[in-house]
C-alpha cells in the first residue's frame, strides 16, 4: 500500500500507490525488523498459522498491505472495515459474511479493521466472541498507542507488531522501483529526488502520491527532467506529515518539554520549529510553554512565567509568522533559565495531603471577626499583625491548624532566585526557633 510495491506496469487511472502494491512479502520495502529472514512476523506467516494481531505504526508504512498479503498467503477471505465509517451493524454483517464463507467455501476470514483505535469499547468488544471461536482472525491497524486505545481484552488476544516509518535509503529504493516501472521516460535531478524523500517523511503512500502528481504535471508541461524547483512549484506546499491528534504529536511535545528541562536551547528550538512546521497550533505550544515555566523553573526565575504569558499575548496580537518569534524567544529563555521543580513538587505534596486528610478547623487567632458575636467567641484573638512586628515578621507565630506539624513541602533549591528565597526562609526559621526558646510566643 505505502512503503510497498510490485514491479508491474500500473493500470490507467489507478493511483500509483495502489497499482504498485506488493504481491508478496519479498516485494515489501521496509519493516526488515519484522519481515527479514528469521524475524517474528515472517516466521509467524511462514508457520502457516494465522493469528490475531495489532499493526501499530504511522501512516503509509504498509499496514493494509501486510494484512492483504497475509490473507493471500493463508488463502483466507479478506474483509476490511474502517472504524471511521463503520459501526456495530457493519461488524455484524462482517461476521455473517465470515460464517457464510466458512459454510459455503470452507475458508477462514481475516477481518481487517483500519484505525481500530476509533472504535469505542463496546464496538471493540463485539469482535471478542468471534475471535475466541476462531471464526475471525482479527488484524487491527492503528497509528495510536494500543496500550491506551485498544481494550485490554482485545489486546490480550492479539500480538502487537510495531511498524516504522521508512528510512531515507528505503525511500530511495522505493523511488528507483517507481521510476523504473511507472515513468522511465522522466529524469529526476538529485535535488528533486532528495526533496521528495524529505517531503514524504517516511510515508510511502504519500511519496507515491507525490510522484503521481509530478508525473501528471510533467507530462502536461512537456517536461522530461524534473528539477528541485519544478517539484517545489508543482507541490506548492509543505507535505511533512504531522498528525495533530496522534502519537507523533505527543511524542514531539514530550521532546520539546524535556529539551527545555534539560537546558538545551538548540534542541528546544528544533522541536518547537518542527511542530510549527508540521501544523501545530502556535497558541497550543504557547500554553505548553507556560506550563514549563511553572513546572520546571518556578521561583528559580519568576520572570519565566511573565515572559511566556507575554509571548502568548504577543502572538495573539501579531499572528503568524511574526508572533511565532516571541514564542521562540520564550522557549529559548526557558531552556537557558535556572531550573527548579520545588514549587511543582510542593504543590503536588500539598494536594495529596489535603485529599487524604480530614477537615481541620481554622485556628481562632486566624479567623476574621467582623461582628461582635465573633469577637466574643475569640475570633481573631491574639492575632499578631506582621507589619507591627520587628522586620515585619511575627516570629514564632503558627499559621497551620492546631495539631498539624510543619510539613516542609516547599524545599527551595540553591539555583537562581530560589537560592535567595532559601536564604530568606532559613533566616525566618531561625527567628522562629529563637522566639520559641525565649518563651513561647505562639
Amino acid at each position: 500500500m505505502d512503503d510497498l510495491f510490485a514491479d508491474q506496469q500500473p493500470a490507467a487511472n489507478v493511483p500509483l500507490a495502489e497499482s504498485l502494491r506488493p504481491k508478496s512479502l519479498d516485494e515489501v520495502v521496509g519493516q526488515a525488523h519484522l519481515l527479514g529472514p528469521g524475524k517474528p512476523l515472517r516466521l509467524a506467516i511462514e508457520a502457516g498459522k494465522p493469528h490475531s494481531m495489532i499493526l501499530w505504526g504511522p501512516p503509509g508504512v504498509g499496514k493494509t498491505t501486510l494484512a492483504r498479503l497475509m490473507a493471500t498467503h493463508f488463502d483466507a477471505e479478506f474483509v476490511a472495515l474502517s472504524a471511521v465509517f463503520s459501526g456495530v451493524k457493519d461488524i455484524r454483517e462482517a461476521v455473517a459474511q465470515a460464517e457464510s464463507i466458512r459454510a459455503v467455501k470452507g475458508r477462514s476470514t481475516i477481518l481487517f479493521v483500519d484505525e481500530v483505535h476509533r472504535f469505542n469499547k463496546s464496538q471493540q468488544d463485539a469482535f471478542l466472541p468471534f475471535v475466541e471461536s476462531g471464526l475471525l482472525t482479527f488484524i487491527g491497524a492503528t497509528t495510536e498507542n494500543p496500550s491506551f486505545e485498544v481494550n485490554s481484552a482485545l489486546l490480550s488476544r492479539a500480538a502487537v507488531y510495531v511498524l516504522d516509518s521508512l528510512k531515507p535509503e528505503e525511500m530511495a529504493q522505493l523511488f528507483e522501483r517507481a521510476q523504473r516501472v511507472a515513468f522511465p521516460d522522466i529524469v529526476f535531478e538529485e535535488e528533486a529526488r532528495e526533496r521528495l524523500i524529505g517531503w514524504a517523511d517516511g510515508d510511502a503512500r504519500r511519496f507515491l502520491n507525490v510522484l503521481d502528481t509530478l508525473r501528471t504535471a510533467a507530462h502536461a508541461a512537456g517536461v522530461e527532467t524534473i528539477s528541485g524547483e519544478f517539484a517545489q512549484s508543482t507541490l506548492a506546499q509543505n507535505l511533512r506529515r504531522f498528525d495533530k491528534g496522534g502519537e507523533a504529536f505527543y511524542d514531539q511535545i514530550s521532546a520539546l518539554h524535556k529539551s527545555v528541562r534539560g537546558s538545551n536551547p538548540d534542541a528546544s528550538l528544533y522541536w518547537f520549529v518542527r511542530m510549527l512546521d508540521g501544523g501545530a497550533d502556535p497558541l497550543y505550544l504557547g500554553r505548553r510553554v507556560v506550563r514549563m515555566a511553572v513546572e520546571d523553573i518556578g521561583l528559580a526565575d519568576p520572570r519565566a512565567l511573565t515572559m511566556t504569558l507575554e509571548a502568548c499575548q504577543t502572538y495573539e496580537r501579531l499572528g503568524s509568522p511574526e508572533g511565532e518569534l516571541a514564542l521562540a524567544q520564550a522557549v529559548v529563555y526557558l531552556a537557558c533559565a535556572p531550573k527548579s521543580n520545588a514549587l511543582y513538587m510542593a504543590y503536588n505534596e500539598a494536594r495529596r495531603f489535603v485529599e487524604q486528610d480530614g477537615t481541620r478547623p481554622v485556628p481562632l487567632h486566624l479567623r476574621n471577626a467582623p461582628t461582635k458575636l465573633m469577637k466574643e467567641l475569640d475570633y481573631g484573638k491574639a492575632y499578631r499583625y506582621a507589619h507591627d512586628e520587628p522586620e515585619a515578621y511575627a516570629a514564632g507565630e503558627n499559621y497551620l491548624p492546631e495539631g498539624m506539624r510543619e510539613p516542609g513541602w516547599y524545599r527551595p533549591t540553591d539555583r537562581g532566585m530560589e537560592g535567595k528565597i532559601a536564604e530568606k526562609l532559613a533566616y525566618l526559621r531561625s527567628l522562629d526557633k529563637a522566639a520559641k526558646k525565649d518563651g513561647g510566643k505562639r
